[in-house]
């Protein structure tokens, strides 16, 4: 739904507005409460007359923050006794219910501890995590009695999957698709387990995103059955080769686990270096793991990139790709990571019946090409159906790519979403400012995409961040030092109320504040998100770490865990800033049920990630989410061409 005007006013039960004679009015939607609905109204009516930033109600609030804590507990059986205003566990789970399994130490991540500076690892070295001999005891594979009674039934179907592609004598990989949310991190930590337990020597190596390897962490240390060591690069900070080997030789001389971020897996397999050490790392990396698990799989959807090509020199045949988002903006990507855990999957005889199939379906003659192994035709034919206004091709080629992968791909769309109270999903497009508009004609003379989104996207947010948006590398990862001083200053000499999309988010601020509501703002850029929470500073008489929380790229590992936590737990967290990138899968933000979404991002599974972050188990209240475009800006243009994509995955 797309509504346009300069500012939309939200409602408490459903988002939108009616305008009829310049009135506002909204609509009940069940909500049953009165008093919220003439809060709501008191709110808003109080906005559109006056844009003040200066209330008193900011100043009690402010005086009520200087006063200690009284810690007031609840239960929550996730976590443990946890305080409803600060968040503070005073009482972790384990320690309130006594689980009779083998005793487990409190520590389950090992730091490394350099012993000597040599490498000390013999040369004929031939650890093999191929080879693995089964526990001749154990008759059957199935998961632990602890996880079992938690698992879902979509999760169980995924374990048995698993299961039949890496637990039998001739091995395969596969992709678990199951929508964000789902349950994926926990049902792969139970199968890990289950694994291990059969085939006591195995050695599993998880490659992630780094942003998600605490959350990773905390779940095993939630869900570890027995002692299991956990290690990790990062928190041994271990840079040199030398020291990442003493860590890589832990991890194969004990029953244990090894996690990798994606560039450090990919610079150890294919950076190089003449060193002994580089050398042996590299032969580890190749040879030891017995199952390779990718989290955010679709990472690694284009071919002939470092980190595809690292993955490929990975002996075990036991790969497992991990993705919410399969699906990102072409069918060649599929069949890539198809390619990656399972390769020539389309010169496989079953296949090449289906692709034949397929290309009669769509009355073209390609089967010999395809036959001779280019496949290019066959994904843009297969695109080409899937975008087709005859519905009766789409069913016909959809069961026939089912079909075909049915043995190597699981999907789950996420039937359990419907148990949620709900989701509301609204494009807003909003009118510019005069001053915003002219620099908005002035985009287009960007020759860099890039660049001229990430631009863009600071001017609609509010004109007066040109100066610093026009600093930003073309990328709009990287930009100039911005420390807090300068941004305040910055706010200080602008008029807050000549940007439509810091007015926006204002707006929505105040009215969350009145509902009891918490609200998530996402952006690909740094400088929005910096730029909003300096001013939620300025306006509303908030702190950092208190009220206010950020995540981004740069957010060290636990410092993201604690966000998310005090955020989700405590009744002073109101809004959270967030990268849109360093939120992927495996974040849980359920504690927020408003979504702001600041830009549009080139690839829209992005976009739904970011949804899934507060859409998911977890969570009580409906949620609303708000697309802001930048109305006759090309911002327009490029959600125009994004959509279509969004709509088909």
């Amino acid at each position: 739904m797309c509504r346009k005007g300069d500012e939309i006013p939200i409602s408490v039960p459903v988002t939108g507005y009616i305008e009829s004679d310049g009135e506002t009015t909204f609509d009940d939607g069940g909500l049953g409460d009165i008093w919220k609905e003439l809060g709501l109204a008191l709110a808003y009516c109080k906005e559109t007359a006056e844009f003040q930033f200066q209330d008193s109600e900011h100043n009690s609030s402010d005086e009520e923050s200087s006063n200690e804590c009284e810690h007031s507990l609840i239960l929550r059986d996730d976590i443990g006794y946890v305080c409803r205003i600060c968040g503070i566990v005073q009482k972790n789970i384990e320690d309130v219910f006594e689980f009779q399994y083998k005793t487990r130490r409190s520590t389950r991540t090992y730091k490394y501890e350099p012993r000597s500076k040599g490498i000390n690892v013999p040369l004929d070295f031939n650890f093999d995590g191929t080879e693995l001999a089964g526990d001749k005891a154990m008759t059957g594979f199935s998961a632990h009695p602890r996880h079992a009674k938690q698992m879902r039934k979509h999760q169980v179907e995924g374990f048995n999957f698993l299961a039949r592609n890496l637990v039998s004598d001739t091995p395969s990989g596969c992709i678990l698709a199951h929508a964000p949310g789902s349950g994926k991190t926990f049902m792969v930590i139970s199968f890990i387990q289950s694994f291990m337990a059969r085939y006591p020597d195995a050695r599993p190596l998880i490659v992630l995103p780094k942003g998600i390897l605490a959350t990773w962490k905390a779940e095993f240390t939630k869900w570890q059955v027995e002692e299991m060591p956990l290690y990790d690069l990062y928190s041994a900070v271990a840079e040199s080769r030398s020291q990442q080997l003493e860590v890589l030789r832990k991890w194969i001389k004990e029953r244990s686990i090894l996690f990798l971020g994606y560039k450090q897996f990919s610079s150890i397999v294919s950076g190089g270096g003449n060193s002994e050490a580089a050398s042996l790392c590299e032969d580890i990396m190749c040879r030891a793991p017995s199952i390779l698990i990718l989290d955010e799989g679709h990472t690694p959807r284009n071919k002939d990139t470092e980190v595809v090509n690292s993955i490929s020199r990975v002996r075990t045949h036991r790969k497992v790709v991990l993705s919410g988002t399969l699906y990102q903006n072409h069918v060649q990507e599929v069949f890539n990571i198809l390619e990656l855990v399972h390769p020539k999957f389309l010169q496989l005889d079953a296949s090449r019946l289906i692709v034949k199939r397929i290309l009669s379906r769509v009355n073209m003659g390609g089967v010999k090409k395809i036959a001779r192994g280019s496949g290019s035709t066959f994904y843009d034919l297969v695109e080409g159906a899937l975008q087709s206004d005859d519905l009766k091709l789409k069913v016909h080629v959809i069961n026939d790519l089912r079909e075909m992968t049915k043995d190597i791909l699981h999907y789950y769309k996420g039937d359990f979403l419907d148990d949620l109270p709900g989701l509301e999903d609204f494009t807003v497009m909003l009118n510019l400012k005069e001053w915003q508009k002219k620099e908005a004609k002035k985009l287009k003379r960007i020759g860099s995409v890039f660049k001229r989104n990430s631009v863009g996207s600071a001017i609609y947010l509010h004109a007066g961040l040109k100066e610093y948006s026009e600093n930003v590398e073309g990328n709009g990862e990287k930009q100039i030092a911005l420390n807090d001083e300068t941004i305040d200053e910055l706010i200080k000499q602008v008029d807050k109320r000549e940007g439509v999309k810091a007015k926006f988010f204002l707006n929505a601020l105040r009215l969350c504040e009145v509902t009891g509501e918490k609200l998530l703002v996402f952006s690909q850029y740094l400088l929005p998100l910096k730029f909003l929470e300096r001013l939620t500073v300025e306006v509303m008489n908030w702190s950092t770490g208190k009220e206010i929380f950020m995540v981004n790229g740069d957010s060290r590992g636990e410092m993201r865990e604690m966000s998310m936590n005090q955020f989700n737990n405590s009744a002073s967290g109101k809004v959270f800033f967030g990268s849109i990138k360093a939120c992927g899968e495996g974040i849980s933000l359920v504690g927020a049920s408003r979504i702001i979404i600041l830009d549009v991002h080139l690839n829209p599974s992005v976009s739904r990630q970011a949804v899934g972050r507060a859409f998911r188990p977890g969570q009580t209240k409906k949620v609303h989410v708000y697309r802001l475009i930048a109305a006759e800006s090309p911002e327009v243009e490029l959600w125009k061409t994004t959509t279509p994509a969004s709509e088909r995955s």
